[in-house]
This record gives C-alpha cells, structure tokens and sequence, in this order.
C-alpha cells in the first residue's frame, strides 16, 4: 500500500492558519494534524515521534510545517527540527510564518523582474530601503535582497533600537549586513529613500508609510513594492493590482499586493508539492521560497 502523506502544522499560537490547512491540502497532503501552542523547546520530542513511527524509507512521507508569525522563531524552530531528526530517519521540513516567507519571497522576485525588464538592473545592482523590516515580510525581504547582492537599509518608524536589532540578528545568522536607519517623522523617511533604487513596504496593514509626494521626492526610485491590501495602501499612488504600473510623477514602476499574492499563493503550494514528490527529505525556508518564485515569475 502506497504510504500517506502526512503534514505535521506547528504553530506557537493558539490556532494553526487556516490558510496554511487549505494549501496543504490542495497540494496533495492525504492528513494536515494541528499542533498548537507550541514552544521552541517541544520540537525535538514532536519530530522525534514523527520519525521513528515510520520505517526510513517513509520518511519522505512525513513533513513539519511550522507557523506562527515571528520569523527568527521559524527559522530556530527549523533548526531544533534538523537537530532533532536521527538518521536514516527523517523527515521533510518546512515553515512560512503568516505567509510570510512566500510573501517575502514573490514580493522581492516581482520587483526582480520589473528591475530586469524595465531598467536592466538586478538585486546586485540597486539599494533598497525596506519598510516593515521588524516584522516577518520585510525581514526575509531584507534578508533575501541583501544575500542577492543589494545595498539594504531597514528603516524604524520608532527609531533606530528595534532595527539595529534585527541588523544585527540578520548579520549574526546571515552574514548579510545591512543599515538601520531611523524613519520615526516624515521627514526622516523622505531622507531614507533619497538614494534609494527599490522600496519594499511590508509595514502594517492599514498603515502608510509614505505618501505619493514623499514616493516623487526619490529621483533614483525603479520600482516600489506594496504588500499592504489594506486601505490605506502603505506606498500612496501604488494600486494593489499595479504589476509595473508607472508611478505618476516619477520615473518608477509600482507592484500592489494583488500582484504578489498569486505568485506567493503559488509558491506556498509549490514548496508544499516539492515535499510530497521529493525522493529525499526536503528543508525548505525563504532562501528556497525565492529560488521557486523567481522561476514563477520569470
């Protein structure tokens, strides 16, 4: 009999996403079992259970997918997993907290490929000034351009502390460096992407981060990116369904969120079905995420 797929969903909060069940089982896992509330410390004890009920040859069958929406805890989470598993028995590995790695992902290959096909630049070849960058989106965005080559400074709507934080947790775990920079008034803002080629906004929903005049103040912009739906928009001028839209007044391209969704929603499943056709375990983050989207969109 054919072995079952099987996907363990971790999740340190009260409720797995229902997204993530969704996605799941429409890319072809047979069960989707929630596990909730759990700590960094539990991790070892739930993988170890998964492997060791299931001959090494099945191990390919299993996977832990793990949620939440704290990206650095993802990430550790992932590592306890490896940690935990005890060859030959393994398992497939996976996390994407609050869609956040896919979304990160699609965002930064979008705006990618508007850079090649628009201006003939890549990631190596801009600076980018991301929006949001305490928060789980703008964080792998950040990471991700910077291990792409790109100039990255994070920006803080309150100041410098909580980004030089994360700078230096990026730094520590990546080997990337990037700037913190302090967006706590408009004005600091408008000095933030003075110089800047590419904006990525990932700041809350509902929130603007900067308004169209702020957006025509940057004469080196290419392209801008919106991964807020929500009015109001977080970049003013930036449609959510703007795929290269021009921005008025500049000389830049705009990409809403209804433009990265269907490339992250794509990605998630993709991730997904990579699990369930792999021959050999699989660990997948957003470094692997971005390796798919950018193919998606490409």
């Amino acid at each position: 009999m054919a072995a079952k797929n099987i996907l363990h969903m971790l999740t340190p909060h009260k409720h797995v996403s229902p997204f993530d069940v969704n996605m799941a089982l429409d890319a072809g896992y047979d069960s989707v079992t929630p596990y909730e509330n759990v700590s960094l410390d539990e991790v070892t004890d739930i993988v170890q259970d998964i492997i060791f009920s299931r001959p090494p040859d099945r191990g390919v069958n299993s996977a832990v997918f793990f949620g939440g929406d704290d990206a650095v805890l993802a990430l550790d989470m992932i590592d306890a997993a490896k940690s935990a598993l005890v060859p030959p028995f393994g398992c497939n590995i996976m996390a994407d907290p609050a869609g956040s790695f896919t979304t990160a992902a699609a965002m930064v290959a979008c705006v990618e490929k508007n850079l090649k096909d628009k201006a003939g630049k890549s990631l190596a070849d801009v600076s980018i000034a991301v929006f949001g960058a305490t928060g789980v989106v703008g964080y792998c965005s950040a990471v991700i351009a910077a291990l792409e080559g790109a100039t990255v400074k994070i920006v803080g709507y309150s100041g410098l502390d909580r980004v030089k934080k994360r700078a230096d947790e990026m730094q520590e775990r990546f080997g990337v460096e990037i700037q913190p920079v302090d967006g706590s008034s408009d004005e600091k803002n408008a000095a933030a992407i003075a110089d800047v080629e590419v904006i990525f906004s990932a700041a809350r929903a509902g929130v603007q981060v900067l308004s169209l005049g702020q957006l025509q103040t940057a004469k080196k912009l290419l392209v801008a990116a919106d991964v807020n739906a929500v009015p109001p928009l977080g970049l003013e001028g930036i449609d959510v369904m703007a795929n290269g839209a021009p921005i008025d007044g500049t000389d830049a391209f705009g990409i809403g969120a209804l433009a990265v969704g269907p490339v992250k929603s794509n990605t998630e499943h993709g991730l997904l079905k990579r699990m369930i056709e792999a021959d050999e375990v699989q660990s997948l983050d957003f470094r692997d995420a971005f390796q798919l989207a950018r193919t998606l969109v490409s």
